[in-house]
């Protein structure tokens, strides 16, 4: 699985939001001078975050936003199931019906292996430990 742009850059937003105090609200053009990813993309990926309660915004001259759960309550696993918009590394298995063979395919039940695997890791892996990781390099 090849991980989408906005998921790998929706979590380094995430990430600098818990680096930078979660508990204050930090404007998108600060992480993306921090982080070197367009404003206008980061805009892009708030969204579906904000709509999904990971994070809470604030207007205003103070205004940005941040996370709105602790960061070792948010893991990386729900972050890429929110921005991939699926959980599935191939379509027959969430859509048994897109492939004539899904019936007896023994090929699939691999795939939904390796799928249930890669989001076990993933949901293993909390903000505040990825916080904690970079503090060691």
């Amino acid at each position: 699985m090849k991980l989408s742009t906005k998921s790998r850059y929706g979590t380094r937003l995430l990430l600098d939001l818990a680096e930078n105090d979660g508990n204050n609200f930090v404007q998108l053009k600060e992480v993306s001078n921090r982080q070197g990813i367009s404003l206008k993309y980061l805009e892009q990926i708030i969204i579906p975050l904000k709509k999904a309660r990971l994070v809470e915004s604030s207007r205003g001259a103070s205004g940005g936003y941040r996370l709105a759960r602790p960061a070792d309550q948010i893991t990386v696993g729900e972050i890429v199931a929110i921005l991939e918009g699926r959980k599935a590394l191939t379509q027959c298995e969430s859509d048994p019906e897109a492939c004539e063979r899904s019936g007896s395919c023994s090929v699939r039940n691999l795939w939904k292996e390796a799928t249930q695997a890669l989001y076990d890791k993933l949901n293993r892996v909390s903000l505040s430990d990825l916080v904690s990781r970079e503090k060691l390099v």
